[in-house]
């Protein structure tokens, strides 16, 4: 028997489908979005005035490393293909990054 399982993103913004993940950074915190095209053009619009005037931040900066790169949509993918309960929209939990991170080092 064969098994299919579908992962949708859903705009964190207006609850419309998502199109990626945008990641960004302020204060020393790393946040991700999940967010339609027009959406995500719209925070990188508001974004480019500062990172016009800022400077990109080079290893002199702490910042904390993380060693396995995987977007929203792969890591729900893997949670489900192991049986683990997450939800289809908004932010993966840090238990399942850490589980997904763990696993493909």
């Amino acid at each position: 028997m064969a098994q299919r399982t579908r992962i949708e993103l859903f705009d964190d913004i207006d609850d419309g489908p998502a199109d990626e993940t945008v990641y960004f950074g302020i204060d020393g915190k790393d946040y991700e979005i999940d967010l339609s095209e027009k959406n995500a053009k719209a925070i990188r619009g508001a974004l480019q005035p500062y990172l016009n005037a800022g400077r990109r931040a080079s290893g002199g900066t702490k910042r904390r490393k993380v060693s396995v790169a995987g977007n929203a949509g792969d890591i729900r993918a893997w949670a489900v293909s192991q049986g683990l309960e997450v939800s289809a929209r908004g932010r993966v939990s840090a238990e399942i990054r850490a589980a997904y991170e763990q696993a493909h080092r």
